[in-house]
């Protein structure tokens, strides 16, 4: 008998990547699985590292009218061939396109995970524009999954859709977090040494680490500017920077490129393959983003030993709880997250409480075969 066709369509690969790994690989024991996206190379590297079937379609990430509709043409006409069981889409653009081209084939389940709301911080024509393609999405498809049950809230409290349609799977998280993987038992001493030593950072300093793109809505203008106070007090403390600069899509402030660049104290590493390593050689997550939908690297951080200073928005106010694996801060605020920077400073038993949590309460509640089974489980009910 053969397995139902299940496609899962993400606008970028490195979102098959990042946010989704292992899980086609977990899925394709149970369906026939295909993966969608764009950027063929990348795309066709994924497929063969999770062990399942890719299919090529130039997506982009901005509002693009005519190569959107070129893709959605694409995709319906793809659907009507090979007639999928259920399409999940992920990514704003590639749910508008998949849901729409779905729904227009007959696919008869189409869910949509939502994993962020960029509309969030968009205003005038084009908030509109982006609520209207939302609305859209949701009504294209059968299931809609927020990764968090704060952005579920969100949703129904702008009228995005309707509570029989949506829900939260597990404890929330798209993809759930691998453990084992991320712990720091896989890095020995001699490795820490050298890795910090190669970074220029001593056995003393204290180091604040961010994970991400380094762009606006993450919070990185507020954060380098709220570190360049914190070392005049503190100068054995560094800032590590793990992750690519956006310039394009949401450029930071040229203040904070500027002090990327000359401040002694911040070490901007760019995008890594793995960053493991330098969680493992830091003390303290800061993760001051606008919004975000279910943050991987909050849970990585907490399963590597770190507490976290994150912003109180939906996804980082559930996998943190104040005081216990860590620091909330409103969004926004450079004196509050100056103040929390100090605080896990200056209070040494607070912040070794946090560290001492902050594995556990991830393990407990985001391990990733809770959450792969709880996708699975809804899944199984369309067959």
């Amino acid at each position: 008998m053969s397995k139902p066709k299940l496609i899962r369509i993400t606008t970028i690969p490195l979102s098959l990547d990042k946010l989704l790994s292992g899980q086609l690989r977990f899925m394709r024991d149970y369906f026939e699985v295909t993966a969608v996206s764009s950027e063929k190379e990348y795309l066709e590297r994924i497929g063969e590292r999770e062990g399942v079937a890719t299919h090529h379609l130039e997506m982009t990430r901005k509002i693009t009218p005519h190569k959107d509709i070129w893709a959605l043409l694409k995709l319906w006409l793809y659907f009507i061939k090979t007639k999928p069981h259920i399409v999940h889409t992920h990514t704003p653009k590639a749910g508008i396109v998949g849901m729409l081209a779905a729904k227009l084939a007959g696919v008869p389940y189409r869910l949509h995970t939502v994993a962020g709301l960029p509309l969030l911080e968009a205003e005038g024509k084009k908030r509109k524009l982006l609520d209207i393609v939302e609305k859209l999405t949701y009504r294209c498809a059968t299931h809609v999954l927020p990764n968090s049950f704060g952005l579920k809230k969100i949703i129904l409290d702008l009228k995005f859709t309707t509570p029989h349609k949506i829900m939260v799977l597990a404890n929330g998280s798209s993809n759930g977090i691998d453990t084992n993987y991320f712990s720091k038992e896989h890095f020995s001493f001699a490795q820490k040494t050298a890795l910090k030593e190669s970074l220029q950072i001593a056995e003393t300093d204290f180091v604040f680490v961010f994970v991400g793109r380094l762009v606006s809505d993450k919070g990185i203008n507020e954060a380098v500017s709220a570190f360049k106070k914190i070392r005049i007090t503190y100068p054995h403390a560094k800032f590590l920077l793990v992750g690519p600069l956006e310039s394009e899509l949401d450029p930071l402030d040229v203040e904070t490129l500027e002090a990327i660049n000359h401040c002694t104290g911040i070490i901007s590493v760019g995008y890594q393959q793995d960053v493991r390593p330098y969680l493992a050689i830091s003390d303290c997550l800061v993760f001051p983003s606008y919004r975000e939908g279910f943050p991987n690297v909050v849970m990585q951080a907490g399963a590597m030993e770190l507490p976290s200073i994150v912003s109180d928005i939906n996804g980082c106010n559930e996998i943190i709880i104040q005081n216990k694996n860590g620091l909330i801060i409103p969004p926004k605020s450079e004196q509050q997250l100056l103040d929390a920077l100090q605080l896990i400073l200056d209070d040494e038993a607070l912040r070794l409480k946090m560290k001492n949590n902050s594995r556990g309460m991830i393990v407990e509640r985001y391990e990733q075969n809770v959450v792969w089974r709880a996708l699975l489980g809804e899944y199984q009910k369309m067959k």
